[in-house]
């Protein structure tokens, strides 16, 4: 049987002696007083409020707002997503600033480490990271000092990981060795074909999720209208199935036509880290072999042709010929070379859309910020200017 504290009455209840107090005034029906914080209690609250959300954004998700079409239809412009950090592992911060803002301290880096995740960087995975190449086509050169977290959050799809063989051929992408079809919410360019001289308007087409490409309508070999569109596969079939459309065919830059070749009036071409002797581009590229660590390499003039950037800028590696051949490697004649660093493959999923690895090269897995989970909201800019249908919608 629990014992009764010593304090406490066992006998029944007597009325209270007490003065009315407050306790008094309340059951008469009088409201309590409302105590307003102190002034020292507000800026702790805030302070305490900031500081959980510097560690949530830092060490667990951060959101983010697609501003571009590189990754339609799987992203469109206005979607806010939720990108973990826990996927891949947090990294510790290695500058000091303003939260919020782009404001940092200049010259004081840290060393930065990354957290244990509870998974690797996959195919297919849809991922945040930091722009890593030297020259942005937008913000132009970028200063080799900049730290890795102040650098241009960039959100593409890893299509290869360390190891992986990859190509495009005629647009396709094949992975190993086996191709991989476009999927159901990619898009690319297309080329369409006229049955009796006419073609769908352009508002048509848009009701088929196909848009038309102003100023592409001309005259194929055979004397046929033609015109291009970007859409993805299932749009394709919808306008091939129009009876005013012959045909339907991927838009596929010959191999004839490299990323430096002027008629390809393509201003991303500056950002090519690959030689233009390998008269690459982005619908004709590779083989090209991703690499990661302990992959080692034998130095020659074809693999350089491909890695010596990426030893440059990533792996801390100075790169020259030696005068009687061969090549040095921070100054020293060296006949093979072992990665210390994993690497990605990232492309958009909007392919003729999407500044990527086609032309920057290999995302450091130094650079990767973390994996996007799923969509919380989504604005457009016409009415209703909200998508409920993509409301906290996972990412595939």
């Amino acid at each position: 049987m629990p014992s009764t504290p010593p304090d406490a009455s066992v006998t029944p209840d007597r009325p209270s002696r007490k003065r009315p107090g407050r306790t008094t005034r309340q059951r008469s029906g009088r409201k309590p007083e409302k105590i307003k914080p102190t002034f020292k209690e507000n800026v702790s609250f805030w302070i305490k409020a900031i500081v959980v959300i510097l560690f949530l954004r830092a060490f667990i998700f951060e959101p983010y707002r697609i501003p571009s079409e590189s990754m339609e239809d799987t992203l469109l412009v206005g979607d806010f997503l939720i990108v973990s950090k826990l996927h891949y592992g947090a990294r510790t911060p290695n500058t000091i600033g303003i939260p919020f803002t782009r404001i940092y301290v200049p010259g004081l880096v840290f060393p930065q480490t990354r957290l244990p995740g509870f998974s690797e960087p996959a195919r297919g995975d849809v991922a945040v990271f930091n722009y890593p190449a030297a020259v942005d086509v937008e913000r132009g050169v970028i200063p080799a000092d900049t730290p890795i977290e102040r650098r241009a959050p960039y959100i593409k799809r890893i299509v290869a990981v360390p190891g992986d063989t990859l190509a495009m051929v005629d647009k396709m992408l094949i992975l190993n060795g086996s191709p991989v079809p476009l999927g159901a919410t990619l898009k690319q360019r297309w080329r369409a074909f006229s049955a009796d001289g006419d073609r769908p308007t352009a508002r048509e087409m848009l009701d088929m999720n196909v848009q038309y490409l102003e100023g592409t309508d001309g005259q194929a070999a055979d004397g046929v209208r033609q015109f291009d569109i970007t859409t993805t596969p299932g749009g394709a079939q919808l306008l091939a199935a129009d009876p005013e459309v012959a045909r339907v065919e991927p838009f596929v830059l010959p191999d004839s036509i490299s990323f430096s070749d002027p008629r390809l009036f393509d201003p991303r071409a500056i950002d090519l880290i690959y030689d233009p002797a390998l008269a690459w581009n982005a619908d004709q590229y590779g083989p090209l072999v991703v690499p990661g660590v302990g992959m080692t390499i034998d130095v020659t003039a074809e693999t350089m042709e491909t890695y010596a950037d990426v030893l440059e800028q990533y792996e801390g590696v100075e790169v020259a010929e030696a005068r009687g051949g061969g090549y040095l490697l921070n100054g020293v004649a060296r006949d093979t070379y072992t990665f210390k660093a994993d690497y990605y493959f990232a492309m958009g999923d909007n392919r003729d859309n999407s500044v990527d690895s086609r032309y920057w090269g290999f995302v450091p897995k130094t650079h990767l910020v973390g994996k996007a989970v799923f969509k919380f909201l989504s604005f457009k800019g016409e009415f209703p200017f909200v998508r409920p249908s993509r409301f906290f919608r996972p990412i595939r």
